[in-house]
């Protein structure tokens, strides 16, 4: 890949548009009584997230989630889909549900007993439409503005890959 389109695909957040993404995540959650909302890029990292876990390791959900998504993509290719927008897992006690925001990232919901998978699914369709907007809006404004401060860009703040994670999980 040369250095124009990886600059092109790269997705970068800037501080205002972290605020805005935690913002919408505080409101899903109020509305759905989710316990957690986390926004995971595509390549695995955690862009940010809102609400509590217990001692979960949010790396490796993170990680995680990516490898579930692109294994679900491919399942959907094999059927004759284009993809699966909206994964649902359910637990003993957690639920997980991840819906595909925009091409990039993945809107991570963790849930209990507390709520009903379908006040999940509602608020979090217009969660993810919400939040693609705003890509789409702030993506406009990159555009226009490429010489934006660099010292505003937290992309830089993202240590290691989903790959070093996921071998660490399964020794690879």
């Amino acid at each position: 890949m040369d250095s124009n389109s990886l600059r092109t695909n790269r997705l970068v957040f800037y501080a205002d548009l972290i605020r805005d993404v935690n913002r919408i995540l505080r409101e899903f959650l109020k509305l759905s009584s989710a316990k957690c909302a986390m926004l995971v890029d595509k390549e695995g990292h955690m862009v940010t997230r809102q609400g509590v876990t217990r001692d979960i390791d949010m790396d490796t959900i993170s990680a995680l989630v990516a490898g579930s998504f692109a294994a679900t993509k491919e399942m959907a290719r094999v059927l004759g889909e284009d993809e699966f927008s909206v994964l649902f897992h359910q637990g003993k006690t957690d639920n997980i549900q991840l819906s595909l925001v925009g091409d990039r990232t993945l809107l991570t919901v963790i849930f209990d007993e507390a709520t009903t998978v379908g006040m999940v699914r509602l608020y979090a369709a217009e969660t993810a439409k919400r939040l693609h907007e705003i890509f789409e809006k702030h993506e406009t404004e990159q555009r226009m503005n490429p010489h934006r401060p660099p010292q505003e860009d937290l992309s830089t703040g993202f240590v290691g890959s989903a790959k070093d994670k996921l071998d660490d999980l399964f020794g690879g």
